[in-house]
């Protein structure tokens, strides 16, 4: 009979992109720079805590799809902590892909223009497939113009979720002023941005792509859901910024068929600008808007123009204006099935206008439970009886992600409730409040006792995070730490210990490390196929 070493060699040879075998290494602030460079496919780098005062310079840093790259500060207790310098953007990520940055705490001083992770140089860099993942963002307020993370360079496939990001000049700002650097089918989620001079966030418009780089040409979405967008009262010296802003697309060609969809999000505050801008192709519902001076959502025309926009079954209150069209979508419009109390609740040009509740923000008690400014006490779920009616016609929305989802992530049932939540009487959801959203405790944990690629047992897919994409049921994406940790608990493969490992064993944990990726793949590329 084969030695299992003699098993494993030839399962190797007949599967050689599908096992990484991880190591996980382990780094402080006087040697981190140092371990970057012998970091392969499925490694993880641990970070101590401590002070780190040098760049975090990732380059010619690429994982693969099984097998991601990940630098993790420590899990609980006190965090490794990245102090910005004058000279530099604090990480800067070039020519790398499949690599995650996790719990990370990046503080810039209170430095002008020291972002806190960036990727720029256009074309001449190339980046892909970037996990940020619960990395907490301090005094990036040196000026508007300083970001917490910013792409300036062609990219996909970036996934942004359980980040805090504190009075930053501008939270998120991803994309090229000039539109030569499309940022697309990203996911950003469960983030809380608070208190920004500009921006929380900012996608920029795309002009025509560049060719020959790699981006993804199949329709997509992005997916902005389940992030908390608070502004304050603060000056903005360089112009006052909506909460959230996105831009259009290509008019033909590579990504004119692309859109946005924007749900789940909590929009509080604005003194002087919109909760929401938008133009291109965009998708909001279920979202909650709360407290702004002009328009919770205003769709129009921007640096290209506005071409679709469905907007059904949010709830907004105390607004100017509730939804505005400022011109219209000749690719088709909807306003369907909003909670709207404000002034002035819907305006502009919009032929699929129905089934909307609306009514004077005095009088909103009469609707929902507690309806107020005040963060941790604000609750509008609705009364009994209220805020239903007949089925709503939902045949257009149902390419959608989640469409049929409430804000809290409940099944929407015969889809009989207007506005954001699918419910009545006692909320049993999220308090709205300055903090992050939490997943939907109502998803399983991706993958949960079947495949082993969940953060809770180590997993075998080096790293990569679960559900990158968007999984068909919605699930919020799970995170992995790095490791084939069933092989390779250390450097070694440990085939040769006296463990009493059987050749049969070796290779169906080999033959389970190929066929797990695949099931990950096909919920990767639902974002692709269902957009």
């Amino acid at each position: 009979m084969k030695s299992a070493a003699t098993w494993l060699a030839a399962v190797l040879v007949l599967f050689p992109t599908r096992i990484a075998l991880a190591t996980d290494y382990q780094a402080n602030p006087s040697n981190y720079v140092s371990m970057l460079s012998v970091l392969q496919p499925g490694d993880t780098l641990h970070l101590d805590h401590g002070s780190y005062t040098n760049q975090l310079n990732l380059t010619n840093l690429n994982g693969s799809p099984n097998g991601w790259i990940t630098i993790a500060g420590p899990s609980g207790g006190s965090p490794a902590v990245f102090l910005g310098n004058a000279c530099c953007n604090t990480i800067e990520i070039r020519n790398s892909s499949y690599l995650t940055v996790r719990a990370i705490t990046i503080d810039a001083q209170h430095i002008p223009g020291v972002f806190g992770v960036s990727a720029n140089g256009g074309t001449s860099n190339l980046v892909h497939d970037i996990e940020i993942d619960g990395c907490t963002f301090l005094n990036h307020d040196g000026s508007q113009q300083t970001d917490g993370i910013s792409t300036k360079t062609p990219t996909w496939g970036w996934i942004i979720h359980n980040n805090v990001m504190i009075q930053p000049g501008t939270g998120l700002y991803l994309g090229n002023s000039d539109g030569s650097s499309p940022f697309v089918a990203g996911i950003i989620e469960n983030n809380l941005v608070k208190n920004p001079i500009g921006y929380c966030m900012e996608i920029k418009y795309q002009a025509a792509w560049p060719t020959g780089f790699g981006l993804p040409i199949a329709p997509s979405s992005t997916i902005i859901r389940n992030n908390v967008f608070i502004k304050g009262d603060g000056p903005s010296p360089d112009g006052d910024r909506p909460n959230l802003l996105v831009g259009g697309f290509p008019s033909t060609g590579p990504g004119s068929l692309n859109r946005y969809e924007i749900y789940g999000n909590f929009f509080d505050h604005n003194p002087r600008e919109s909760l929401l801008q938008v133009s291109g192709r965009v998708s909001i519902h279920d979202n909650v808007f709360v407290d702004t001076a002009v328009n919770a959502i205003v769709a129009r025309d921007h640096d290209l123009p506005l071409l679709q926009a469905y907007i059904y079954n949010n709830t907004i209150y105390a607004a100017a204006t509730g939804i505005g069209f400022g011109n219209a979508a000749p690719q088709g419009d909807a306003v369907v099935g909003n909670v709207i109390f404000s002034a002035n609740p819907i305006s502009g040009p919009i032929s699929d206008l129905r089934d909307n509740v609306t009514d004077a923000v005095s009088n909103a008690a009469q609707y929902v439970a507690a309806p107020s400014l005040t963060l941790g006490q604000m609750n509008f779920y609705p009364l009994p009886g209220e805020c239903q009616g007949t089925a709503l016609d939902i045949t257009k929305f149902v390419a959608d992600l989640d469409y049929d989802l409430d804000f809290n992530g409940t099944s929407k049932g015969a889809f009989a409730f207007r506005g954001a939540y699918a419910g009545q009487g006692s909320n049993p959801g999220w308090t709205l409040d300055a903090a992050i959203k939490p997943a939907r405790a109502a998803n399983p944990p991706p993958d949960a006792g079947t495949d082993g690629g969940n953060q809770a047992d180590g997993g075998a897919d080096g790293g990569r995070p679960a559900d990158a994409g968007i999984s068909a049921d919605g699930g919020n994406p799970g995170s992995l730490d790095a490791g084939f940790n069933s092989i390779a608990a250390s450097p070694g493969c440990g085939c040769g210990s006296s463990s009493g490992t059987s050749a049969v064993s070796v290779v169906l944990l080999a033959l389970l490390a190929c066929l797990r990726p695949s099931r990950r793949f096909l919920r990767r590329t639902d974002r692709f196929i269902r957009s």
